[in-house]
């Protein structure tokens, strides 16, 4: 009998992939997301920016 494809040595895939700002996301995520340290400054100025554009500022960043 053949291996099934869904073998238990094969890593699951989740059902739904997100992509974007469809889930919570923190000033410190936005930071990260856009390749710069983590910083009390650039937190500040993420949670500005989330005020201002809502989930389109992580968007920005990620496919």
């Amino acid at each position: 009998m053949k291996d099934s494809p869904e073998d238990a040595s094969t890593p699951s895939r989740p059902s739904r992939l997100y992509t974007g700002g469809e889930r919570p996301f923190d000033p410190e995520d936005l930071v990260m997301a856009s390749g710069h340290d983590v910083t009390p400054e650039r937190v500040e100025a993420a949670r500005r920016h989330i005020e201002e554009k809502g989930a389109a500022a992580l968007e920005r960043y990620l496919p």
